[in-house]
């Protein structure tokens, strides 16, 4: 055990000082590979052929260990063992030839422009909080931030003449987010109504969104205020932070926008990443193409 042991420290520091990535990512990464090194304590990880992947694989499957997790593990190893072919530790990737089970494309909910006006409206705005909970909601949905691009998002990252909100999203990456005019103006009334008579804590002087303590929201905080919301507003459906990402770029799709537009928007690396958000609703498909098709009608 002692040889993983070491390796692993050795992925760990690759992948916070190379790859950059947040705490919660590396923690994911390491927990799947000390699956493999209990399963294999006795062999050294430079031992390990394809067919001991095979016996792994089988026996996650046989504890009930469903394909997104499978699928998640096998991620996390196969980039343990770039890594370990990257420092010349071994010469040849024993993972080049494991394959990753074939996952179903699971949408999660998304809210129509009607059901996101519902929640907001149910917003206590008289209440300490209710301006800084509407300036979230509407900034989720209208730059659709993942949650934790929300936390950390920076006063001094919103340029609100030009419209744009500098975004840190995964691997420590910026890009450039446009926010349209709700959210700007609501953001205005959380600074100037809320936020400036805050006594902030030291070091969080440049966070936009902050607690009853006057420091920086956490994501389980985001959640309880999303979940809070839709009880009060009796949403039949299951959501999350995610949700208002979701609707955005489906919304975006939906009016017009071009796909790539709203990979760059979204931060993602690969455009099939993005086509997860053409899931559109099948009467709206229906009805486009019979609008819109020159052989559409008789």
């Amino acid at each position: 055990m002692s040889a993983w042991k070491t390796y692993i420290n050795g992925f760990k520091s690759y992948l916070k000082l190379e790859k950059s990535l947040a705490s919660n990512s590396i923690d994911a990464y390491l927990s799947d590979v000390e699956k493999l090194a209990q399963f294999y304590s006795e062999l050294s990880p430079t031992k390990i052929k394809i067919d001991h992947f095979q016996e792994f694989i089988k026996w996650l499957n046989d504890v009930g260990i469903s394909a997104n997790s499978q699928a998640r593990v096998i991620s996390g190893i196969k980039s343990f063992y770039k890594y370990l072919l990257l420092e010349d530790i071994i010469s040849v990737n024993p993972t080049e030839l494991l394959e990753v089970p074939k996952l179903a494309r699971k949408l999660p909910d998304t809210l129509t422009v009607i059901e996101i006006d519902k929640l907001i409206g149910f917003i206590d705005r008289s209440s300490k909080e209710g301006e800084r909970n509407k300036a979230i909601i509407e900034t989720l949905y209208g730059c659709g931030l993942r949650v934790s691009e929300l936390i950390n998002l920076k006063l001094s990252a919103i340029y609100f003449e030009d419209q744009f909100i500098r975004v840190t999203g995964k691997g420590n990456k910026e890009r450039l987010v446009p926010i349209g005019g709700k959210a700007i103006k609501q953001l205005n009334l959380y600074l100037n109504e809320v936020r400036v008579h805050q006594k902030i804590e030291r070091g969080h002087e440049d966070v936009m969104f902050l607690n009853r303590r006057e420091k920086k929201l956490t994501r389980v905080m985001i959640y309880t205020i999303i979940q809070k919301l839709a009880e009060k507003s009796n949403l039949q459906k299951k959501i999350s932070p995610h949700t208002f990402r979701h609707s955005f770029a489906t919304h975006l799709l939906e009016g017009g926008a071009d796909l790539r537009a709203i990979q760059e928007m979204l931060g993602h690396e690969s455009i099939t990443t993005t086509e997860i958000y053409t899931h559109i609703d099948r009467e709206y498909l229906k009805s486009a193409i019979l609008d819109f098709h020159p052989r559409a009608n008789l």
